[in-house]
């Protein structure tokens, strides 16, 4: 979540040997494996969060369409005025757009506009029936973010955004219900625990995983390097959370806080970044040059910071220089985060590797490997690769962000030889629809070999015509994957280049997702 100016980043490749493996505890059998993908990141109600005004649109509301997926009312009558928006899309913070969303939606959704709705629940329909079984929908919050935006309409405290984007789950869960007959009848299904996943999907139905990703969980901010939080609060906050339908949770996100340093952010995404760190806090990351093979994201020199960034820092104070690269946070996993993680393993919940800083995420694997624990997570390429082994090694699971076609199928192709090692049955990716980082955009060079309309879905059960929504059609050789109903049309874009295999290797992303969820639940043997 979170990531303003994020592009397709290089390939990386892993270095140094690869781990003594950890036997992981072996899968329940299952009668029938599932099928079908897993979507292990995406936001479907940041609408939400950072005081409610920032993102544009909603995935539903009672009073139709037409309310949902209407445009902010700072953006009128031209998008002008739309800072955010013009700098996350372009780089600057001038810049227009046509407003009107529904019908015409002349501008919006796009792959590359992130303050707008690209979840509406007859989007998500859309890919429920090309093949997605599997949602893990993250609750997100960003105080820092909230603060910085000056259009708010409810408080910056994370939790309780948390709790209103829980409660908006179940809204959506209840409005799909009614549309097909009552409760319980809907294609939409929040879920709890593996088993009631598996009889969801087996149903034909979309198994929905709440998460947290947020980066003051329970309050844990530090402020001049005092923790804000103490263990009971932590302990109060994953009984809370767990009460609530939440089965996975981020120990840090974007930020250092009083449970782990984080794992940086480059260029000028990384400098408002920086900035954030410095009001939240009250420091600056501190980085050293690393020695090892696993680092955190370069902060390099970053680009002009918008006025309305620039002005946030305190007079005659300016972003600091930091050793040459490559760069590690110094500060990683603190007594208060190896609680929050030792907490997460006794509920049997799951635990995200990815914005954890390479020190800390380094220790929560020690943690997780002389437990014997299997419930960790790396869900959208946010964790330096060469931890992938560990996390293999346990039975945790990988989903590789959403990255354009040519990007995602050679990180599937790079890391196959993982897989194959330590036997995990499929693939996923991890779109972080709503999560203020790009969706794939239009395949370059796709004119030779372009997605043909209508195509058959993975296992041949439906036909898929291009998306139309009022007077709009997307096409994704066009327009890529403008809104989370284009996913489909992504995956048969990326089996032009990779065959079935990769199709075949995503089918079973949701039996790999259940089996690493099951394992947690369990004790170890």
């Amino acid at each position: 979540m979170f990531h303003p100016l994020r592009t397709a980043a290089a390939v990386l490749l892993l270095t140094g040997a690869l781990v003594a493996p950890v036997a992981p505890a072996p899968p329940v059998a299952a009668a029938t494996p599932v099928s079908g993908f897993v979507d292990g990141h995406s936001h479907l109600f940041s609408y939400e969060t950072f005081g409610g005004m920032l993102m544009c649109g909603k995935p539903f509301d009672p009073g139709g369409i037409a309310r949902a997926l209407a445009d902010c009312p700072d953006h009128y009558p031209d998008g002008r005025l739309a800072w955010y928006e013009n700098f996350t899309r372009t780089g600057s913070p001038t810049g227009t757009h046509d407003p009107a969303g529904w019908p015409t939606f002349r501008d919006w959704p796009a792959h590359d506009s992130l303050t707008h709705q690209q979840a509406y629940y007859t989007w998500v329909a859309r890919a429920w029936r090309g093949g997605l079984r599997v949602l893990v929908n993250h609750l997100v919050a960003n105080r820092q973010l909230c603060a910085i935006y000056p259009l708010k309409k409810y408080s910056c405290d994370e939790m309780a955004s948390i709790r209103l984007q829980a409660q908006r789950a179940r809204e959506l869960q209840a409005h799909i219900d009614a549309e097909a007959g009552g409760p319980g009848q809907g294609w939409f299904r929040i879920v709890t625990d593996p088993a009631e996943a598996r009889r969801v999907i087996e149903a034909g139905k979309l198994a929905v995983v709440l998460g947290v990703e947020t980066s003051e969980p329970f309050g844990c901010r530090q402020v001049l390097g005092i923790p804000q939080c103490t263990k009971a609060q932590i302990d109060r906050g994953l009984d809370e959370m767990h009460a609530l339908g939440v089965r996975g949770m981020f120990v840090c996100h974007k930020y250092d806080n009083a449970l782990c340093g984080v794992r940086f952010d480059s260029g000028t995404q990384g400098a408002i970044v920086n900035v954030g760190n410095l009001l939240g806090t009250g420091s600056f990351w501190q980085a050293r040059t690393c020695t090892g093979p696993e680092h955190d994201n370069t902060i390099d020199p970053a680009g002009v910071l918008p006025d309305q960034i620039a002005r946030l820092l305190p007079p005659g104070v300016s972003l600091p220089l930091y050793p040459p690269a490559p760069h590690c946070n110094t500060r990683g996993l603190t007594a208060l985060g190896e609680h929050m993680v030792q907490g997460m393993m006794r509920r049997g919940m799951l635990i995200e590797l990815d914005h954890m800083s390479v020190k800390a995420a380094d220790r929560t694997l020690d943690l997780l490997e002389a437990a014997r624990y299997p419930g960790v997570i790396s869900s959208h390429s946010w964790a330096d690769p060469n931890f992938l082994p560990r996390i293999y090694a346990l039975g945790g699971m990988v989903t590789q962000y959403g990255h354009d076609a040519t990007e995602f199928v050679a990180e599937w192709q790079r890391t196959a030889p993982l897989r194959q090692r330590y036997q995990v049955p499929g693939y996923g990716y991890g779109l972080d629809v709503n999560g203020m980082g790009q969706l794939p955009g239009p395949r370059a060079g796709n004119a030779a070999n372009p997605v043909t309309y209508p195509f058959a879905s993975y296992d041949g059960s439906v036909s898929l015509d291009r998306a139309r929504t009022g007077e709009r059609v997307w096409d994704v050789n066009v327009d890529g994957v403008a809104h989370y109903g284009l996913v489909p049309d992504w995956i048969e874009d990326m089996r032009h280049l990779a065959g079935q295999d990769l199709v075949r290797d995503l089918a079973a992303g949701a039996e790999s997702y259940l089996r690493t969820w099951e394992a947690a639940v369990r004790p170890p043997s």
